[in-house]
């Protein structure tokens, strides 16, 4: 079941691609931005809760979608970039294991624990 969610969140990545690839921005800027929303995890600097707030904020799908659908509504190109790359980032990270935080500690996620009492 694993590797089948795997290749669904691969599968979504490519989409964000794809989604991307219509867009008017670099390449260099897609590989720039895809790993902008790790920025968030200077939020754990306040603790574990109040990082794993700002870090799900960040990796959301949710809020991903939101701001693609408020881009296009508003003709806002750059608000339709930032919803991709958040959504091409969250997708990226649930491929390899990572996802959104429990408040007790970063290596808790709603994937399962990720680090070396993983191994």
């Amino acid at each position: 079941m694993k590797t089948i969610l795997k290749l669904e969140e691969f599968a979504l990545f490519v989409l964000a691609v794809a989604a991307f690839t219509r867009l008017e921005y670099s390449w260099g800027l897609f590989a720039l931005l895809l790993f902008a929303p790790d920025l968030s995890m200077l939020g754990y600097l306040g603790g574990t809760r109040i990082g794993a707030v700002i870090y799900n904020l960040f990796h959301h799908r949710g809020l991903a979608l939101l701001a693609c659908a408020l881009g296009l509504q508003l003709g806002l190109s750059w608000l339709i970039l930032a919803g991709v790359m958040l959504f091409a980032h969250s997708s990226l990270d649930r491929v390899f294991g990572y996802g959104l935080k429990y408040p007790d500690s970063f290596q808790h996620t709603h994937l399962g624990w990720i680090g070396k009492q993983n191994s």
